[in-house]
């Protein structure tokens, strides 16, 4: 019986409306199904293939279908989350964010940095540096929540005098009781444009000093 089914299989030819619908050179399933009806064609008479054979191949090309489609629909959806990020980050021109830096960029009086801060601290401090090094200001934040801590420096200097505008760098303490907590610096920065980022890396955004940054790598927007 299931010489006749293979026979009538590799004799038979396919329906016109199938023939319409020609595969590409490449269709994983198109060849599957050449080889597996080549294998029939020149199977050996006295030898058939017998039906756990045959139905164990047609279980292969029905996974490999499945495969492929599954594939198309995953790589639709990700096509479609990155469109949806490039949308959120465009409406983030002009303005300010928050991300990973150690940097304050002193302009007519003002400069902004933060703090992101893994769990409630009782002290924060903050130690602002020049180019050389030298520590020009300490700024006790007191007590802090968890999350991110924003400060804002007016150009004060710990001996009274006015720092010049520029680019400083700046450092934190912060503690629980007697416990150090590890907090991250945020840097201040402003988006200038946003640029899609290599395969699964997402949209980036120009940051001026800060350079390209990730848009999952933003703590905060001011």
């Amino acid at each position: 019986m299931i010489t006749a089914v293979q026979n009538s299989v590799a004799t038979t030819p396919l329906p016109a409306a199938a023939n319409s619908v020609k595969p590409g050179a490449d269709d994983p399933q198109d060849r599957f199904l050449k080889l597996l009806v080549t294998q029939m064609k020149n199977q050996d008479p006295l030898n058939p293939l017998d039906n756990a054979q045959v139905t164990s191949q047609l279980a292969q090309i029905s996974t490999v279908s499945g495969i492929e489609k599954l594939n198309t629909t995953l790589q639709t959806m990700a096509d479609s989350f990155t469109a949806n990020q490039s949308l959120q980050a465009a409406s983030m021109i002009g303005h300010g964010v928050l991300a990973p830096g150690a940097t304050l960029t002193l302009t007519n009086g003002a400069a902004i940095g933060g703090v992101d801060l893994p769990q409630t601290v009782d002290r924060l401090v903050v130690t602002i540096k020049n180019s050389s090094g030298a520590v020009v200001h300490s700024m006790d934040l007191g007590p802090q929540p968890q999350g991110t801590a924003v400060f804002q420096w007016d150009g004060a200097t710990d001996s009274g005098a006015s720092a010049a505008s520029g680019n400083y760098s700046f450092s934190v303490s912060a503690q629980q009781g007697n416990n150090k907590v590890n907090g991250t610096t945020l840097a201040y920065g402003l988006v200038n444009s946003v640029a899609l980022g290599a395969q699964g890396q997402g949209p980036m955004l120009d940051v001026g000093g800060l350079g390209l940054v990730g848009l999952s790598a933003i703590k905060q927007i001011l």
